[in-house]
């Protein structure tokens, strides 16, 4: 009773915060064919708590990934809301041709308290169904974020969303065996309290240039 006490109070009381505004593809100057970068997945890359995709998670990245001075070109595919399993079956067909496809997902999973094994299954397919679009595809693997780290939750409520959320990320680390696909875990010391918007639950400008920082440190440098 207390747990959806509190998570009715913290859906009630968190600022609804629009995804970021114009273009969802873009592109950043350098040399040679431009590096193609696909972003799937939930609220993060829809870019709530940034004021456009250039300042949210796909346009950090893709900046980070042209610091070796090849061009980049970014598609972000995202939508509020989305679990894995709408991910698959409605945004998927959205995605271009690309030569890296990063998935951020697993906060509303988490939310909807969907068990390990059924988002494993639902990540896997996801994985395949890209394959089959985009062929061969590299594909990252965001980590769940850390649930514990949200200030917008309260305690008991943020306790348990943290044992979920960390026990989904361990399942899509289990993905990372297949060929071409990498798990990175999310640094928790990501999520302090500057990081967030002003909704105190999504990543504002600065969180998600640090978020992307990190994704591109674990990725080969494109030259």
């Amino acid at each position: 009773m207390v747990l959806l006490a509190q998570a009715v109070y913290v859906k009630r009381t968190t600022p609804r915060l629009p995804g970021a505004a114009g273009p969802t593809e873009g592109h950043v100057p350098g040399r040679g064919e431009p590096f193609r970068l696909a972003v799937l997945g939930e609220s993060t890359v829809d870019g709530v708590g940034a004021a456009d995709h250039e300042e949210a998670l796909t346009g950090c990245l893709a900046r980070e990934l042209a610091r070796g001075g090849r061009a980049v070109r970014w598609q972000a595919v995202g939508r509020t809301g989305a679990n894995a399993r709408l991910v698959r079956t409605e945004l998927v067909p959205l995605v271009r041709p690309a030569d890296l496809v990063v998935i951020a997902l697993g906060v509303n999973d988490t939310i909807e308290l969907r068990t390990a094994a059924a988002y494993r299954r639902d990540l896997l397919h996801l994985v395949i169904d890209l394959r089959r679009r985009l062929g061969s595809v590299d594909v990252l693997l965001a980590g769940v974020p850390p649930m514990s780290r949200f200030p917008a939750l309260p305690r008991p409520l943020r306790d348990v969303l943290s044992t979920r959320s960390a026990a989904l990320d361990r399942a899509a680390a289990t993905l990372g065996r297949l060929p071409g696909v990498r798990h990175l875990p999310m640094d928790p010391a990501l999520l302090d309290p500057a990081a967030f918007a002003s909704d105190r639950f999504h990543p504002g400008p600065a969180g998600y240039a640090r978020w992307a920082r990190t994704l591109a440190d674990a990725l080969p440098v494109i030259s």
